[in-house]
């Protein structure tokens, strides 16, 4: 039995459906978004269980016992959801369009792109609304500079979790892997923050969705690291930056595709940072580079993630067909 089967070739087909579609505004305004369903739940498990004057022991087992669920709940329905589409006549039609939503390579560059065109266009204040859309610091602390870094750093960690790492898990588990990956990092995006309220009944959700996160970091600064002569970078002291930088950020995934993005555009990323409630301390990535960062190296950015995409596409599409019977 072949290691990936057909489900490579079905992940092929949902990468480039996603990148030609993305996410239809149109559709999910008559509809909710599956990851918008996941943050309903969670936002219900917060408000029941989480209580702020429970002792912190009770809320980190709460939050345990809640992600438990919640994975056994994506896992079930996305097994669910493939027997009833290979069941189906072209229903593999239906796990395409599945992996495509919850991949977001066109997403994710639309909205980077919409902070580029933000700063470019409407300045600070424009560069500021955009940015708040995809990144989680208080954009008031934040000058030209600050937008600009900030929505780069935010498309090489989104390239890791919202293209990489869904991509690897529905290649390795199909829909029962994908969905629950989605759950998870809806989960940490939502509760994993080290805030009072939530660093105990978000602890295991933050914890988690590190672990499952670290393949798909290392791929991701990788896929980066090699567009580097895009501009008139090496690749090998691109990696060599990632590798020096990388384990000092506070995350132990997002350094990876930071520290390779910085490497390649040349700029200095990550740095302290003001978050709603709280903020962190981290030294520079590639901290020889610049810091002014500009629209323009917004659009460099994008150029890298493109280049990262199409290659793991190519790296599917070579699995896929190793993975076909002769």
């Amino acid at each position: 039995m072949l290691l990936f089967s057909d489900t490579a070739l079905l992940v092929l087909f949902a990468l480039v459906l996603d990148a030609l579609v993305g996410d239809p505004p149109w559709l999910w305004r008559h509809v909710p978004h599956p990851v918008v369903l996941f943050g309903k739940i969670i936002e219900i498990a917060d408000q029941d269980f989480n209580t702020p004057d429970a002792p912190e022991r009770r809320r980190k087992l709460y939050g345990t016992i809640f992600l438990i669920a919640l994975v056994a709940c994506a896992l079930l329905t996305g097994a669910l959801l493939e027997v009833i589409f290979r069941g189906l006549p072209f229903g593999e039609i239906g796990i395409v369009i599945v992996g495509a939503i919850f991949i977001a390579q066109r997403s994710l560059y639309d909205h980077v792109a919409a902070v580029r065109d933000g700063l470019s266009q409407g300045g600070l204040a424009g560069g500021r609304k955009a940015v708040a859309m995809i990144v989680g610091r208080d954009p008031k602390q934040l000058d030209e500079a600050g937008v600009a870094r900030a929505a780069i750093e935010s498309c090489a960690e989104n390239h890791a979790d919202g293209v990489v790492a869904p991509t690897l898990w529905f290649l390795l588990l199909g829909l029962p892997g994908l969905l629950a990956y989605k759950a998870v990092n809806t989960a940490d995006s939502m509760i994993g923050h080290k805030t009072e309220r939530h660093r105990a009944f978000g602890w295991a959700s933050a914890r988690f969705d590190d672990l499952i996160n670290l393949p798909a970091a290392r791929l991701s600064g990788l896929l980066l690291a090699l567009s580097a002569p895009l501009f008139g970078k090496g690749v090998g002291a691109s990696l060599a930056i990632m590798r020096r930088d990388a384990p000092n950020h506070r995350s132990p995934n997002a350094g990876w595709p930071e520290a390779a993005m910085a490497a390649v555009l040349g700029l200095a990323l990550a740095g302290p940072r003001v978050y709603p409630g709280y903020s962190v301390d981290d030294p520079f990535m590639n901290a020889e580079g610049r810091r002014e960062a500009t629209a323009g190296d917004i659009a460099r950015a994008l150029k890298a993630m493109v280049f990262a995409c199409a290659l793991q596409t190519g790296i599917v599409a070579l699995i896929a067909i190793v993975s076909i019977p002769f």
